[in-house]
This record gives structure tokens, C-alpha cells and sequence, in this order.
């Protein structure tokens, strides 16, 4: 019986071969998974308008600067 514990069990070197392999899997499924399935984009903000717009606090000044 001595004997047969200094054989090594080829079952056990095939399983520590396999765990990287496995473990490089997992990672491409979820990279995969990733890839699938893109985030909503956000929704952009309400555009503000360009050049010259009329608001409340320039009526306001061109009340009391007496323009109108």
C-alpha cells in the first residue's frame, strides 16, 4: 500500500490543468454578457437656446434702465 500512494492520480493533475482554462471562461462569458447587453444611454439635457433670448431678468433691467 505504500506503493500506491506515491502514484500520482492522473484525475487530479487533468483537474488543476482545466482550472485556468475554466476560469479564463467565466471571464469571457460575462465580457460577453457585457458586450450584449449595452446601458441605456442618458437622457440628454433640454438643449438651452443660442445668441440672444429675452428673459426675465433682462426685461427687468430694461425697465429700470427706462428703454421702454
Amino acid at each position: 500500500m505504500a506503493d500506491n500512494d506515491k502514484v500520482p492520480d492522473p484525475a487530479r493533475r487533468s483537474l488543476l490543468k482545466a482550472a485556468p482554462l475554466g476560469a479564463l471562461a467565466v471571464v469571457a462569458a460575462r465580457a460577453g454578457a457585457a458586450e450584449a447587453a449595452p446601458p441605456a444611454p442618458a437622457p440628454e439635457p433640454p438643449a438651452k437656446p443660442k445668441g440672444y433670448h429675452e428673459t426675465e431678468h433682462i426685461r427687468r433691467y430694461y425697465q429700470t434702465a427706462a428703454y421702454w
